[in-house]
């Protein structure tokens, strides 16, 4: 019998069902003395004597790794730093690429002229003149008399005239004389049978001044001088400090954030200040109670604008847009190209219109290191972009027309950047910069810059 089991256990099969039935033995032993919770913790990571951490009974995984030592395996970490920017601060930026004007004071006063103006009304009905022969005239009271001169013409475009060959024309008048009671005129295309004469004009008529005409002997005309308008601004000086320890500074980090990454975020979130400052700051001279010094503001050019469109808000069309448009680039609107900056909202209203032949959004340009959207009216080309910058200062739906051309910078102290020692100086164990700027911005030409600005009706 013993030779018999013995010729059993020396077969391969036999020596694999006594060791399964070994393990389910001591399986059953372990379940009823432990509990399987605790033999299935015992079967994967198990604590050593010293508090380390082992693994039995299973190969090492990935998962018992993480559960073992969860900053034993490296993440991929991307080196490359993802700096978010918000929407580019576009005045600044231009005033940048264009150039600044050097200011040797914190107070900036510039001059600003203007053309003189070429349309008034009547404020009150004419009154004829019936002393002059043939020529019947009239005295005219416009709410302007300053802009006419003796040997002028002027066109009344409201009012049709009948000449000698009965041909009929837009009313053209000849100013005789002007005084303290207005400007006394003969008609230049109305004839009657009597001669020529000036129909009634009731108030509210407008009048168009158009070019002198000089007799055949005349030398002299009467003068006409342009005196430019003195205006001041405040430069304010802005600033901004970058600082880091020794100690962070030669600690080793997962990504290349350096100090000059840290400068440039700087210079951004001041730039950032600075466009908001440009836009709406509010020009005027304060003390710091605490400090006892003075701060000196600069004023925005939001301000100095000399035009004002509104519109209805959520209420944009074409023909609002053509008038906005005519505003713009006429009555001595400066050049015909300007921008048109706005926030996200107006920009959302712009994109939302049907373009047509007159108006039309034809191509992206980039000038000054932006992108703009150009749209084409008869009056002029609008290159358009959103600002964030009108968003976070309350102006969604507005916007502004500037014409680049009389937008400019002065700089008392120009953009730089200074180093502080303040190891030295024992104050801090850091690595220091300080970056400034002493600027401000002035529109030059007032009415070459108009505020689009919402209204709720």
């Amino acid at each position: 019998m013993e030779k018999i089991m013995r010729r059993i256990l020396k077969s391969d099969l036999m020596k694999v069902v006594a060791v399964a039935a070994f393990m389910w033995v001591m399986y059953m032993l372990l379940e009823g003395c432990c509990g399987g919770g605790e033999y299935g913790l015992a079967m994967g990571v198990v604590a050593g004597v010293a508090g380390g951490k082992h693994v039995g009974g299973e190969p090492l995984t990935l998962e018992l790794s993480r559960e073992a030592s969860p900053d034993l395996l490296r993440n991929e970490i991307d080196d490359r730093i993802v700096k978010i920017r918000p929407m580019a601060t576009p005045i600044d930026q231009i005033s940048r690429h264009a150039g600044s004007r050097r200011s040797g004071s914190m107070v900036v006063e510039y001059y600003s002229v203007d053309t003189k103006g070429v349309t008034t009304t009547l404020e009150s009905d004419s009154t004829a003149i019936t002393s002059w022969g043939k020529s019947q005239g009239a005295l005219l009271k416009t709410a302007n008399d300053s802009i006419f001169e003796p040997t002028e013409t002027l066109m009344v475009p409201d009012v049709m005239a009948t000449t000698k060959e009965g041909a009929t024309e837009t009313l053209v008048l000849y100013v005789v004389a002007k005084d303290t009671t207005g400007i006394s005129v003969i008609a230049v295309n109305n004839t009657t049978s009597r001669g020529s004469s000036v129909p009634e004009l009731k108030a509210g008529t407008v009048l168009v001044r158009m070019g002198r005409a000089a007799a055949e002997l005349d030398v002299q005309t009467p003068q006409f001088e342009a005196l430019p308008t003195k205006k001041s601004n405040n430069c304010q000086i802005f600033k901004a400090q970058v600082e880091q320890s020794t100690y962070h500074k030669i600690a080793n980090k997962e990504v290349g954030w350096g100090f000059s990454d840290q400068e440039e975020a700087a210079i951004t979130d001041m730039r950032r200040g600075m466009e908001k400052n440009f836009l709406f700051g509010s020009c005027c001279t304060l003390t710091d109670p605490v400090k006892n010094t003075e701060i000196m503001l600069t004023g925005g050019i939001w301000h100095q604008a000399g035009k004002e469109c509104t519109y209805t808000k959520g209420a944009l069309d074409m023909n609002r847009l053509i008038e906005i448009s005519r505003e713009a680039f006429t009555g001595n609107g400066g050049s015909s190209k300007k921008l048109l900056i706005g926030g996200t909202l107006l920009i959302e209203e712009l994109n939302k219109l049907e373009h047509v032949k007159t108006v039309g959004a034809t191509e992206t340009m980039t000038r000054w290191g932006l992108d703009f959207t150009e749209i084409v009216t008869k009056f002029g080309r609008l290159y358009v972009m959103a600002s964030e910058i009108f968003d976070q200062c309350g102006h969604p739906h507005d916007g502004m027309i500037i014409d680049p051309e009389y937008l400019t910078k002065y700089c008392h102290v120009p953009f730089r950047t200074e180093r502080l020692d303040l190891r030295s100086s024992g104050q801090r164990n850091t690595e220091a910069i300080v970056i400034t700027e002493a600027s401000c911005l002035v529109l030059r030409y007032p009415e070459a810059h108009v505020r689009i600005v919402a209204s709720a009706n």
